[in-house]
């Protein structure tokens, strides 16, 4: 990295993937001083719900989201909603998150449904933001957020305009990261062309989706910096405006500090 932005606020991480298992710590450190103010980071199992909520507790500038991945709801114990709420109720807990649907691996749909619909009711029932994952799935999560009217997030935004700006009437925000850098993401771009600017939040899906620069490379929550100069472009705007509107938007959906 050349460059970095303080006041970023890194809104969906996996810092517990392997990927980070010889330095974790050490990168979460450095994160901060490379301008992170907060991190969520977002569980994708009972267990590594659990895990985010200890690096929580142990990071003042993380947080976690606790949820059940759509590819993880196979061989779920009876209680698992019920350990996601207690969970929940942890005061490093943000969100729930990551939950949604996934049309793109061959996991069963109709399980991904009934995970997700319980999480959508539970998040409604506590009064929490929710994190959604949307991949090739369009159709179907747009029909539960208008079922649910979820507030919260659409994680890596991958749809049309329209779908945008249905999203964002609704009371959704729209999680912006790396992928928009990609030269073949042209519906993306066109969402942040076209949308206000207080719509997005910023995110990275780390260790996935380096920005462009670093593809093949391990993606960390500084790489943001490249993301919001992408924005910055787009929107004809500085990226210190890019960050604090997007940071302040980031506080809002998810109480932050």
């Amino acid at each position: 990295m050349d460059h970095y932005y303080n006041g970023i606020i890194d809104t969906h991480a996996h810092y517990l993937e392997h990927a980070f298992e010889e330095d974790r710590d050490q990168v979460l450190e450095l994160q901060r001083e490379n301008g992170i103010i907060r991190i969520i980071e977002n569980a994708v199992d009972l267990p590594s719900c659990a895990s985010a909520i200890a690096l929580a507790e142990r990071f003042d500038h993380v947080s976690a989201a606790v949820g059940i991945h759509p590819e993880d709801v196979v061989g779920l114990p009876e209680d698992w909603l019920d350990q996601i709420a207690r969970f929940a109720g942890h005061p490093g807990v943000v969100a729930i998150g990551e939950i949604g649907l996934d049309n793109y691996w061959d996991t069963p749909r109709d399980l991904q449904n009934d995970v997700f619909t319980r999480l959508l009711e539970l998040a409604a029932d506590l009064g929490m933001p929710v994190e959604i994952h949307d991949r090739e799935a369009h159709d179907e999560v747009m029909e539960a957020v208008r079922r649910y009217k979820p507030s919260g997030c659409l994680h890596r935004f991958s749809g049309s305009v329209e779908m945008a700006k249905e999203a964002v009437a609704s009371g959704l925000v729209l999680g912006i990261g790396g992928a928009l850098t990609y030269k073949k993401s042209v519906d993306e771009k066109a969402v942040v062309q076209e949308l206000p600017l207080d719509c997005f939040i910023l995110e990275t899906d780390c260790p996935y989706l380096s920005p462009t620069g670093y593809r093949g490379k391990r993606c960390t929550s500084d790489m943001i910096s490249i993301v919001v100069d992408e924005i910055a472009s787009l929107k004809g705007e500085t990226p210190e405006k890019i960050i604090e509107v997007t940071s302040d938007t980031a506080k809002r959906v998810f109480r932050l500090p």
